[in-house]
C-alpha cells in the first residue's frame, strides 16, 4: 500500500517534480571556492556547492567536481589549492567565477578580485576573502554507482596546512562563525543562505556517565 505522506521516487527513475529537489534537500551546504593553479602558472577560482569538511586531525576538506574541470585538472596536476570563504559581500564575485570560460581567462581578474599570496602552496588566495585554508591534495577519487560503473565526478580531498583567518572574526579565543556571514548554496537554480547571528543555537552533545546511563533506561523503557 502506498505512503500517502511521502512523495517517493526511485533516482533511476525520475522525482516527478518540476525540479530534481535533492540539492535543495541537502542543504544548504558551505561552497567551496577553490583557487588552484595549473603547471604553466596559471591561475583558475572557481566554486563548487558539493563541499564540506571530513577530518579533523589532521584538517581534511573535500569537494566534488560534477565532470573533469579546470580545477581539478590543476589539482591533478600540480598536487594544491587553496579554500576560500565566500561571505555575503563577495556572492556576486562567487557567481562571476562560476561561469565556463576558456582555460586561458583567469576567473580572479573575470570578477575583479584581488589576489594574496599563499604561505605554503602555490595558487593564490582571494584577497577580499574574510578566511583562506591553503591545501595539499590527499586524495583524487573518481565515483561510481553501486553497481561499480564510473560516473562523471571527481571528489577532491585536501590536508589543511595553512589556515588565515581575518583577526576580527576571533573574539577571546572563538571563531565568530555569524560574524563571518557566510553564503551557503540551498538548491534550485539560485538559492542561497546566509548565516546570521540570530540564526545559531547551541546544543551539546550527550556525555557523562549519568546521562548515558539515563538516555539508555529510558530507551528501554519506551521503546521506538
Amino acid at each position: 500500500m502506498p505512503d500517502t505522506d511521502f512523495h517517493s521516487y526511485g533516482p533511476a527513475v525520475g522525482h516527478g517534480l518540476k525540479h530534481d529537489p535533492f540539492n535543495a534537500i541537502v542543504g544548504p551546504r558551505p561552497i567551496g571556492w577553490i583557487s588552484s593553479i595549473d603547471a604553466e602558472g596559471r591561475v583558475n577560482l572557481a566554486p563548487y556547492s558539493f563541499f564540506n569538511a571530513f577530518n579533523y586531525t589532521p584538517p581534511i576538506i573535500g569537494f566534488s567536481s560534477i565532470g573533469w574541470k579546470d580545477t581539478v585538472a590543476n589539482i591533478r596536476a600540480t598536487g594544491e589549492f587553496v579554500w576560500n570563504l565566500t561571505d555575503h559581500s563577495l556572492v556576486e564575485q562567487m557567481n562571476v567565477t562560476s561561469a565556463a570560460v576558456p582555460h586561458d581567462i583567469c576567473e580572479f581578474d573575470l570578477a575583479h578580485l584581488a589576489r594574496l599570496p599563499s604561505d605554503l602552496v602555490r595558487p593564490p588566495r582571494v584577497a577580499a576573502s574574510p578566511v583562506q585554508f591553503e591545501c595539499r591534495m590527499t586524495q583524487m577519487v573518481q565515483l561510481q554507482t553501486a553497481q561499480g560503473q564510473t560516473v562523471e565526478s571527481w571528489v577532491t580531498f585536501g590536508e589543511v596546512v595553512r589556515v588565515h583567518i581575518r583577526r576580527n572574526l576571533v573574539a577571546e579565543g572563538t571563531y565568530d562563525t555569524a560574524a563571518a556571514r557566510p553564503i551557503l548554496r540551498a538548491g534550485g537554480l539560485g538559492d542561497y543562505a546566509a548565516i546570521q547571528p540570530q540564526d545559531m543555537f547551541e546544543i551539546l552533545r550527550p556525555q557523562g556517565a549519568q546521562t548515558l546511563e539515563r538516555l539508555i533506561r529510558d530507551s528501554r523503557a519506551s521503546p521506538g
